[in-house]
């Protein structure tokens, strides 16, 4: 099979409003903020929004939002809907970034193992109920 191997990946989270959780996880990570063209038919409210680094949009890397009806949170660390993924975000201050995840929206989660940073990283939970890690580099 000749050139199989894939040119871009996107990574996509679902939630209940994509515009919104792609600029939660933009302004986290500082990235572009991609939406659809205005003359898409879903360009008002989009089902799919995705934010990628802007000094390697070229490189093919995103990560996706999908807007999905009824969508139900998961519950960190278990409950009745598990999570289905979790991000982990290398940073050299956990505390100064988790000034930044708050401000944008961002809850420290109830539950952390261990004391919380003492393993060298934070569980939060973004708006919609997706956790994350802020890790020390």
């Amino acid at each position: 099979m000749d050139n199989i191997t894939p040119n871009r990946i996107a990574i996509a989270l679902d939630c209940p409003d994509a515009v919104d959780l792609a600029e939660f996880y933009g302004a986290l990570l500082e990235w572009e903020v991609v939406l659809p063209g205005p003359d898409e038919p879903d360009a008002l409210h989009p089902e799919w929004v995705s934010v990628r680094p802007p000094k390697v949009a070229e490189a093919g890397f995103s990560r996706g939002f999908q807007r999905v009806d009824n969508y139900r949170a998961p519950a960190w660390p278990d409950g009745p809907v598990p999570q289905q993924e979790h991000l982990d975000f290398w940073v050299e201050s956990i505390p100064d970034a988790e000034k930044v995840a708050v401000a944008l929206g961002a809850v420290r989660a109830g539950y952390q193992r261990g004391e919380a940073g003492g393993e060298g990283f934070v569980v939060f939970l973004d708006p919609v109920g997706h956790p994350f890690c802020l890790c020390r580099s």
